[in-house]
């Protein structure tokens, strides 16, 4: 036995979990400590505003007839729970509220974005650590401990594939399965052997295939990720009452990288980086923690479309050009982002989620209507046919000089074409929101209230504002989530 635990101990799943338990707040630096913070600020204000999204309204009603059917059969149910939902202030176990704040999170694929070999959002994984530390009566700092190493590992996970997962048809929810139970099992003060345990069991439950984010999509674009989320939740609390995962379940036998080690990507088996996964964890005030490396959105879209859409906005703006003036608008991308963003179903979204993730169409509204917002999003506008003409006139191409730019650099180069012969280009390669050109707190502010101001009011937003900003004093977080709750 003592060989085999010692043998145990080298799996990358007990590195994890070591670094994670040991990780206290006083190790943290300031400006991690300032980057939670804003990134929280960032998440509840999306959470307010895809709270007002059908697929979150849905789930809602869903899970409170699931507490109401508890209820009548003698379990708790709504109005007994220990933990909040954003909004609605739905009162359920702390599994749900995980699940349902981090979809209001996601819903609006607004909130944050990093990209590397996988592209990842890691603020989908934070609603479970505030639902634990809730339901818990903990701090603020716990919270703001919890939420750095979700970052932390998640964004590890995400550079460490060579390609990434979403290169040969995996959902990067894929791998959140395995960063979601570390944070809620340090929240929990989970030993090493039962975050082992922890990310195990959220791990052999949530490998998700492509096909969410691939062609026509649907509610289940914003809701796998969260989901990893929910299981990383009810992972750790199995694993805090004893219940055992698979320890190998990073690089043992038949684990993620035995199972990916199959697979041909340009005629290369994919392979990942073990190593890198754990090299420099980080440890104290003067560690550099990967929270600093992660970016915001500042237009409510699929993060490849950021850069193109900013240049073409960029254009538009200095040589005064209309909708009727065009004859052609060439989008020059890395090739996975032609693959996702200009398939031909992104020329005919039927619904947000598609339109959201369609080039064609984020270029020929914001041509038409000067912005891109939230309301750019609404039904009536996805489905105006008046923009189909546009659409078809965006013409999305790849660039093998600038895939060899990424990830380090997001390059796009928009030519429009005029009526009149002209031509004018755009190029831009870091979009606003990456941590190169950072949104300030005063933008996430105006971001915030935009999403915000009409569900909770704005005297409100600005309250949850200063709340969030002082989240290190709180003793608990009552009042962090009374005030998301709409009046």
């Amino acid at each position: 036995m003592a060989n085999q635990k010692t043998e145990s101990k080298r799996l990358l799943s007990y590195v994890i979990a070591e670094w994670a338990c040991a990780l206290k707040y006083e190790h943290l630096s300031p400006a991690a400590i300032r980057a939670a913070k804003l990134f929280w600020f960032d998440s509840i204000g999306c959470a307010l505003g895809g709270s007002q999204q059908d697929d979150a309204k849905i789930l809602l009603k869903h899970y409170r007839a699931m507490s109401a059917t508890a209820d009548s059969s003698g379990g708790e149910g709504g109005g007994k729970g220990s933990a909040t939902a954003f909004v609605s202030g739905f009162k359920t176990n702390p599994v749900d509220a995980a699940f349902l704040n981090g979809h209001m999170i996601r819903a609006m694929d607004y909130n944050d974005i990093y990209w590397k070999a996988d592209p990842c959002h890691p603020s989908d994984l934070i609603a479970a650590p505030l639902a634990l530390c809730e339901s818990q009566g903990l701090s603020g700092k716990d919270l703001i401990l919890a939420t750095i190493i979700a970052y932390e590992i998640e964004m590890r996970l995400c550079e460490i594939g060579r390609p990434g997962v979403r290169e040969y048809g995996w959902h990067h929810a894929t791998l959140s399965a395995f960063a979601a139970p570390v944070a809620a099992g340090r929240v929990l003060n989970l030993t090493p052997e039962q975050t082992v345990s922890a990310i195990g069991i959220s791990a052999a439950r949530t490998f998700c295939p492509g096909a969410v984010t691939a062609g026509k999509l649907t509610n289940m674009k914003n809701t796998v990720d969260p989901w990893a989320g929910r299981m990383g939740a009810e992972s750790a609390l199995l694993a805090r009452d004893g219940f055992s995962g698979p320890e190998h379940i990073i690089d043992g036998k038949e684990g993620l990288f035995a199972v990916f080690k199959h697979v041909q990507y340009k005629g290369q088996p994919a392979t990942f980086d073990g190593e890198a996964l754990v090299a420099e964890l980080p440890t104290s005030a003067k560690s550099h923690y990967r929270i600093l490396d992660c970016g915001m959105k500042s237009f409510p879209i699929e993060a490849l479309s950021h850069s193109p859409l900013t240049a073409m906005m960029k254009t538009i703006k200095e040589h005064n050009i209309k909708a009727d003036d065009v004859k052609e608008i060439k989008v020059e991308v890395i090739a996975r982002a032609a693959d996702i963003l200009g398939d031909p179903h992104k020329y005919r979204p039927d619904s947000k989620e598609t339109a959201d993730h369609s080039l064609p169409y984020c270029m020929a509204v914001g041509l038409v209507d000067g912005m891109v917002t939230p309301l750019q999003f609404r039904e009536e506008r996805v489905l105006d046919k008046s923009l189909i003409p546009i659409m078809d006139k965006v013409k999305v191409v790849a660039n093998e000089e600038f895939e060899a730019l990424f990830p380090r650099f997001q390059p796009s180069r928009v030519t429009i074409m005029t009526n009149d012969g002209k031509s004018h280009s755009t190029r831009v390669d870091v979009p606003k929101g990456d941590p190169r050109d950072p949104m300030t707190e005063d933008e996430i502010a105006v971001k915030f209230t935009a999403l915000g101001g009409d569900v909770i009011g704005k005297d409100q937003c600005e309250k949850l504002r200063q709340c969030i900003m002082n989240l290190e004093n709180a003793g608990k977080l009552d009042e962090l989530l009374a005030l998301t709750i709409a009046r």
